[in-house]
């Protein structure tokens, strides 16, 4: 390695399992047992991980926690479900081990893939801390956001976001209406793991009905609510 590159660069730190990367846990290993044929190369493997995120493991926002055993990518994976951060936590650790390079990166956008009970919750259209994944392709860093399930996509109007391994795959900038879906508003930035005390300082500021000190029962109400039957509501004519 030069002595210029950081450790964020460098592929081969990010094979190393982390705090929330636990690219290590029998679970994760596991799974990559389960989804992958040993004999594909990088790309391919990467592309079946993403998809398998991507769709396997449903979309739900109203999963926010505040522990940071919550954010474990083994926890999400056995979950079966989550939202943005962690559903890109679980990519970076199934890629990790299957021995590609992963990081994670965030960044604020205004997303309109949401519920009524969400936007009166967070009070705002900004989602602070929204998660990707940065995975070390043939030589070069390529994003993926495995976020949201194709079936959630389609009721929306959306395109799912497609990922070939080889170019970014970021954002919704536009539905199928060609109306303006998501706008990228601020660039935090790429990790070696989650910066979970960073991002729940963010949050407390921004959610605080959800995880600052006033939290209570609106944080415990969205937690027991529907994310599905809301969607459902949130689109139907």
């Amino acid at each position: 390695m030069s002595p210029a590159m950081n450790d964020i660069d460098n592929p081969k730190v990010c094979l190393r399992p982390g705090t929330f990367i636990d690219s290590d846990h029998p679970s994760i290993i596991a799974k990559l047992e389960s989804l992958l044929d040993p004999t594909a190369d990088d790309i391919y493997r990467a592309i079946t991980l993403y998809y398998h995120v991507r769709d396997a493991l449903r979309y739900n926002p109203y999963s926010v926690a505040t522990r940071p055993e919550d954010y474990l990518a083994s926890t999400t994976l056995a979950s079966g479900e989550g939202w943005c951060v962690p559903k890109a936590l679980v990519l970076a650790a199934l890629c990790r081990g299957a021995g590609i390079p992963a990081r994670v990166g965030y960044a604020d956008v205004r997303n309109h893939l949401s519920t009524e009970r969400l936007r009166a919750t967070m009070q705002t259209d900004i989602f602070y801390f929204h998660g990707y994944t940065s995975l070390y392709l043939n030589d070069r860093w390529v994003k993926a956001t495995p976020a949201f399930n194709i079936e959630l996509c389609e009721k929306f109007g959306l395109r799912p976001l497609e990922f070939d391994g080889l170019k970014d795959s970021l954002y919704h900038e536009f539905d199928i209406a060609g109306n303006r879906h998501m706008e990228y508003v601020n660039d935090r930035g790429e990790y070696l793991d989650l910066p979970y005390e960073e991002m729940m300082r963010v949050m407390r500021k921004h959610y605080p009905s959800l995880t600052g000190s006033s939290a209570s029962a609106e944080s415990s109400e969205l937690a027991a609510a529907d994310w599905e039957a809301d969607v459902d509501r949130e689109v139907t004519p």
